[in-house]
C-alpha cells in the first residue's frame, strides 16, 4: 500500500489536544492481525515524533507502546533549544501557561567558579530551553501523534519482528493482555529505547567502541532551588564523606518550578569509575556536600527513589536501516556524546525517519524503495557523523581527571571561550549566516571523519 490514498484512523475528541491525563490507546482489542503503512514501536519522544509526522502526511500509523500513559522515565528533564525546535514543529504549546518551565541558558560550576551562559541567539533555533518531567512530556507528545491521526495502542509488549519469505521485516509480534498477536506493515520504526529488543532480534548489537554513559537522578523537594532561570551543570563533584575529594563524573540540578528539583549525575565509559562505582551512593555523597539550606541532603525531602539509565551515544548501534526497519533515537545510539542530550536527537531522527518512510512508500517494493530507505542512514551520518566523531574524542579527554581539572581551571575564567564551548556541546549553530564561532564549529564537524 502506498500513502497517496490513506485510510485515516478516526480521531477521538478526547485525544485531540496536548493536555495530560488518561489512557490514550484506542479502546478496542487488537485483532490477531492488524495492518498499517508504518508500525512505530515505542511512544517515547522519537516514536511519537515519527508517528506525528507520518500521520500528518496521510500514512496509516500504528504506534505501539508497552506501558500506559502517563508513565515515568529516567531523564534529566532539561531541554535545550534544539529540542524546543522539535516541539514547536509538532505544534506543542511551550508557553509557561501550558505548564512548561522556561530557562535562558546554562550555569556552569567548577574550579571554584560559577558562570552563567545564555543560549546563543540563532536563526535556526529558539532562544530558550525548557524543563518538564517525562511523566508529562511523553504523554503530551503521544497525544500530539494521536491528534495527527496515529493509532496508539498502549499495553502492547512487542516481542520481535515478523519476517517475510525474503527475510525482511514485515511487522511485529506482540503480547496484548496475555495473548500473542501480530501487526503487519511494510515498514517498521524501532523507537524502543536503549534496550533495542527489535534491532537485537535482527543481530544488531551495541558497538563497544562507541561512548556510553550511565546516569542516575532523583526528584527532591527544594523550595530554595525549584525556581531557576538556568539549567545548572556541575563539572566537579566534591565528596564531603571522603574529605572533599573529587568524585568522578558530572552533575546537574534542574529546577522544576513545582517545589522540586531534578538532581543527578552521569559517568562516561572513558572514566576509570565506569562500572566500578555505586552511582546511587555517589549521588548521596555529592549532595551531602551541597548547601544545607537547599535541603538536598535530607532524605525526608526525597520525592521518589534514585533511578538510573544507560546513555547510548555516538551511533553505538548500526546500521540505522536494514531489511525494512529503521532505528530511531536511543535504539540507534543517538545520544550526543558532548552533553548527554538524547531527546532532541530522538525527535530529529523520528522526523527524518518519517520523511524517508513517506518517500519510500510512494515507490513500489524493490530496488527503488530500498534506495529511498537507504538514504536514512546516509543522511544521519551527514548530519551527525562528524560531530559525533568529535564527541567521542571529547569523551576520552574528559575521562581523564587531570584533563578535566585543567580544562575547568583555565576555561571557565574566559566567558568568550565558554560561549564557544556551549555552542559546541549543545550543537547550537547556524549552518548558514552564522558568526565566527559557528563557522569554526561547522568546519570542524565537516572535516572530522564520520563515525
Amino acid at each position: 500500500m502506498t500513502v497517496e490514498e490513506p485510510k485515516r484512523q478516526p480521531r477521538h475528541a478526547a485525544d485531540s489536544g496536548p493536555t495530560s491525563g488518561g489512557d490514550l490507546s484506542v479502546r478496542r482489542r487488537a485483532t490477531p492481525v492488524d495492518t498499517a503503512d508504518v508500525i512505530v514501536v515505542g511512544a517515547g519522544p522519537g516514536g511519537s515524533a515519527a508517528a506525528y509526522h507520518l500521520a500528518g502526511h496521510g500514512a496509516r500509523v500504528l504506534l505501539l507502546e508497552k506501558t500506559h500513559f502517563p508513565r515515568e522515565k529516567v531523564c534529566g528533564d532539561g531541554l535545550t533549544p534544539r529540542a524546543v525546535k522539535q516541539l514547536i514543529a509538532m505544534g506543542v504549546d511551550t508557553s509557561p501557561g501550558a505548564g512548561w518551565v522556561r530557562n535562558r541558558g546554562l550555569r556552569v560550576i567548577g574550579g571554584g567558579l560559577r558562570l552563567e551562559l545564555d543560549w546563543p541567539e540563532l536563526a535556526s533555533f529558539p532562544g530558550y530551553g525548557l524543563v518538564r518531567t517525562r511523566h508529562d512530556f511523553d504523554d503530551i507528545l503521544a497525544r500530539r501523534a494521536v491528534a495527527a491521526g496515529a493509532d496508539l495502542r498502549t499495553g502492547v509488549n512487542v516481542a520481535g519482528p515478523v519476517l517475510d519469505a525474503d527475510d525482511r521485516v514485515a511487522g511485529v509480534t506482540a503480547v496484548v493482555d496475555g495473548e500473542e498477536v501480530q501487526f503487519h506493515a511494510p515498514l517498521v520504526l524501532s523507537a524502543d529505547g536503549v534496550s533495542g529488543r527489535l534491532p537485537l532480534a535482527l543481530g544488531l548489537a551495541k558497538r563497544e567502541d562507541r561512548p556510553i554513559g550511565v546516569a542516575v537522578r532523583q526528584y527532591i523537594r527544594s523550595a530554595a532551588r525549584t525556581h531557576d532561570d538556568y539549567l545548572e551543570s556541575w563539572l566537579e563533584l566534591r565528596s564531603k564523606e571522603a574529605g572533599d575529594n573529587l568524585l568522578p563524573g558530572y552533575g546537574w540540578l534542574f529546577g522544576l518550578g513545582d517545589g522540586r528539583v531534578n538532581v543527578g549525575l552521569g559517568v562516561l565509559n572513558s572514566s576509570a569509575a565506569f562500572g566500578n562505582t555505586n552511582y546511587r551512593h555517589m549521588l548521596r555523597d555529592w549532595l551531602a556536600n551541597t548547601p544545607e539550606e537547599w535541603g538536598l541532603s535530607d532524605p525526608a525531602n526525597a520525592d521518589g527513589k534514585v533511578l538510573g539509565a544507560a546513555l547510548p551515544m555516538g551511533f553505538n548501534r548500526v546500521p540505522h536501516y536494514t531489511r525494512g526497519m529503521l532505528l530511531v533515537g536511543d535504539s540507534g545510539g543517538m545520544v550526543n556524546p558532548f552533553n548527554g542530550e538524547g531527546i532532541a536527537y530522538a525527535m530529529e531522527s523520528g522526523a527524518l525517519a518519517a520523511e524517508i518512510a513517506l518517500q519510500a512508500l510512494t515507490r513500489p517494493p524493490g530496488p527503488a524503495r530500498e534506495r529511498a530507505l537507504g538514504h536514512y542512514a546516509t543522511e544521519l551520518k551527514a548530519r551527525y557523523g562528524g560531530y559525533y566523531r568529535l564527541g567521542g574524542i571529547f569523551v576520552k579527554l574528559i575521562g581523564n581527571p587531570d584533563v578535566m581539572r585543567i580544562a575547568t581551571q583555565h576555561g571557565l575564567p574566559h566567558p568568550t571561550l565558554m560561549r564557544f564551548v556551549l555552542k559546541l556541546l549543545a550543537n547550537l549553530t547556524d549552518v548558514r549566516g552564522g558568526d565566527a564561532m559557528d563557522r569554526v564549529i561547522n568546519g570542524l564537524t565537516r572535516l572530522a571523519p564520520a563515525v
